[in-house]
């Protein structure tokens, strides 16, 4: 079963704008025309509105890693089109923030993390003032406004992942692609940070998309989730998720809403 994903945005209505991504018949293939050929991803399509927070979920080895790489300019489809905010996507626009599970090879050691969160805006030109003060602001928006002068290795993992997404933040995407970005610090911190990217989302309307493959965090920051089947890949559902947007960690997940949504999920990426 399908549903189409696009209705009602957490921040508007799909019908008003047209959606930030669109993406049609996606393939990819890799090894093509070798004995050794493998098709990961076979005919995905969804959409997502301006102002949605999309989860992906799906069995290990599902392609969901693959996928994010395609929609974000990463990787190019074998074939299928994916746009995003109305042109076709080539490569990864300026407009397009990416967070990997692996934060800590993504900040240099050697720069305090004021610095690290400073270089994309370097890249872009950005002015000193202006660089200096973003930095300020994307800090304090993560709850770390005290460490600009330190260096990550001074830092917990969670806190690392908080400056990474600090300097994602910092260019002000319009949307946020997310792979796994929780999964390797403890179940607290996990909690925590879940709760920040909420916090992050309202308070600057971006468009997130996030793979995981935890179901239970997948329903408690989804709008919607996308559930692949087994690989080769393909969209088995396109789930709803009517928490409404003030989410608690005990209340929302302790609710039967909650309940009956993850049964409804393991259902979807159990073996069968």
């Amino acid at each position: 079963m399908t549903r189409t994903l696009g209705a009602t945005a957490a921040g508007g209505s799909a019908a008003q704008e047209p959606p930030v991504l669109d993406v049609k018949s996606l393939r990819k293939v890799f090894n093509a025309g070798r004995p050794d050929e493998r098709t990961a991803i076979d005919d995905v399509s969804f959409t997502i509105a301006k102002g949605e927070f999309v989860c992906v979920v799906g069995p290990s080895g599902a392609g969901k890693t693959t996928l994010l790489r395609c929609i974000s300019g990463l990787a190019a489809p074998s074939s299928g089109t994916v746009r995003f905010e109305g042109r076709d996507l080539t490569a990864v626009p300026d407009e397009i923030g990416v967070v990997f599970q692996d934060y800590g090879r993504s900040l240099f050691p050697w720069f305090t993390n004021g610095r690290n969160i400073a270089l994309p805006l370097r890249a872009r030109k950005v002015a000193r003032p202006e660089r200096d003060k973003r930095v300020r602001e994307v800090l304090e928006a993560v709850g770390l406004g005290h460490v600009e002068k330190q260096y990550p290795w001074q830092l917990s993992g969670g806190m690392q992942q908080r400056v990474a997404i600090a300097r994602t933040l910092s260019y002000r995407p319009d949307l946020l692609l997310m792979d796994e970005p929780f999964a390797s610090v403890d179940a607290q911190t996990r909690f925590d940070l879940e709760d920040l990217i909420l916090r992050v989302r309202k308070d600057a309307g971006i468009t997130v998309v996030l793979v995981t493959h935890d179901i239970d965090e997948a329903i408690y920051l989804a709008d919607r989730i996308v559930v692949l089947t087994g690989s080769p890949s393909r969209v088995r559902e396109i789930l709803e998720v009517p928490l409404g947007p003030d989410r608690d960690q005990v209340t929302t997940r302790s609710s039967e809403e909650f309940l009956a949504l993850r049964k409804h999920l393991l259902s979807l990426v159990m073996p069968q």
